[in-house]
């Protein structure tokens, strides 16, 4: 993947908003800020998904969760309701932190707005781009997070996930999830989500 003066100098300011992140997660003995270490986890997934990716998906999946931890998912009602209104207005804030940075760094409006419709997630399965984000935040979370998550659920709980999880990618990011290594209860489960 390129890698222009202006991307470098947008992922410094991501990084830098990211590191304030008060959430830290420790990996090989080193802690990292969470949401910093996820926008990493990105880059590095989509480098190697889709080595061609263009300047604004590089910017989008570095953005992804940008200053997340400023809207916390207790400050909406605990239930499915809840969940979907905080998961929306996620979306919009993320875009807004970008917009404003990519304005500082100097972005035209085209590349700026194309950041905001993926952010968005606009015409998922339509949009070849906004489908390789998806893939790519998927791809991160079978990667790093779905073994942790299943300390904290019961299976069907984890099932019901990973299916929403398959649902969303397309053939080419499912492909690359069953290049991953699993636990063998990762792996139990995830049979268990596919062929249901």
């Amino acid at each position: 993947m390129g890698e222009s003066k202006k991307l470098l100098e947008a992922f410094k300011l991501f990084d830098a908003a990211n590191a304030q992140d008060p959430n830290t997660e420790v990996v090989e003995g080193k802690e990292y800020a969470k949401e910093l270490l996820y926008a990493q986890r990105m880059t590095d997934t989509l480098s190697r998904f889709e080595p061609n990716a263009s300047e604004a998906l590089q910017l989008t999946a570095r953005c992804q969760h940008i200053c997340r931890w400023e809207i916390p998912r207790e400050s909406y009602e605990m239930n499915r309701v809840g969940y979907l209104k905080w998961r929306q207005d996620l979306k919009k804030f993320h875009a807004e932190k970008a917009s404003t940075l990519l304005k500082e760094v100097g972005y035209d409006e085209k590349t700026i707005e194309r950041v905001h419709f993926l952010l968005l997630k606009k015409q998922l399965k339509k949009d070849e781009e906004t489908q390789t984000l998806e893939d790519v935040i998927c791809l991160v979370f079978l990667q790093y997070y779905y073994e942790p998550f299943l300390v904290k659920h019961d299976d069907a709980k984890m099932i019901s996930i990973l299916q929403k999880t398959w649902k969303k990618m397309s053939p080419k990011g499912q492909d690359s999830a069953l290049q991953l290594t699993f636990s063998k209860k990762g792996a139990a489960l995830l049979s268990k989500a596919m062929a249901s």
